[in-house]
C-alpha cells in the first residue's frame, strides 16, 4: 500500500510540476476518442509485455520519473497490477480530477473479477499530441448483495 501511495504521489507531483496540465480544458469528441485510443493501445502493449510501446504513451514528466521502458514496466507491474493484467475495461466520463488535467475514467475488471476505477490524466504536448501524465487506481466500492 505504501508503494502505491508513493507512486500516486510521484504522478501527482508530475502533474503539479507542469502548469499547462493544471488548466481545466474543454475536451472535444475527437480528443475523447484520442484519449480512448491512447489508453487502449497502452493497455494492449501491457498485455503483450511490449514495454517500449507502453512507455511511448507516457508524457515526458513520467519518463523523467521512470527513465527507461524496463523501469516503467516494473513500476506498472508492481504498483498497478489491475492495469497490467485485466479481464476487461470500459470507458466512462472525462473529468478534471487530477490537477485540472483532462481525466479519462476507465472501469477495470482485474483477473480476479474485482472492479477498479482508473483515472488517466492526459496532457497535450507541444506538438499537439496527447500523452498520459498520470494514473490513479482506486478500488471500486463493493456492490451490495
Amino acid at each position: 500500500m505504501t508503494r502505491r501511495l508513493t507512486l500516486f504521489a510521484l504522478g501527482l507531483l508530475a502533474l503539479l510540476a507542469f502548469p499547462g496540465a493544471l488548466s481545466a480544458q474543454a475536451v472535444s469528441e475527437a480528443e475523447a476518442q484520442e484519449f480512448q485510443r491512447i489508453i487502449t493501445d497502452q493497455l494492449s502493449a501491457f498485455n503483450a509485455d511490449d514495454g517500449a510501446a507502453a512507455y511511448g504513451f507516457a508524457a515526458p514528466a513520467i519518463k523523467r520519473l521512470f527513465p527507461s521502458p524496463e523501469i516503467f514496466m516494473s513500476m506498472v507491474q508492481k504498483g498497478y497490477p489491475p492495469i497490467y493484467r485485466r479481464q476487461s475495461y470500459s470507458f466512462g466520463r472525462i473529468g478534471n480530477e487530477m490537477g485540472g488535467a483532462p481525466t479519462q475514467h476507465v472501469t477495470i475488471i482485474d483477473v480476479n473479477g474485482k472492479a477498479w476505477t482508473a483515472l488517466y490524466a492526459m496532457q497535450r504536448q507541444p506538438d499537439g499530441s496527447w500523452k498520459i501524465v498520470g494514473c490513479q487506481l482506486v478500488a471500486a466500492p463493493a456492490a451490495d448483495a
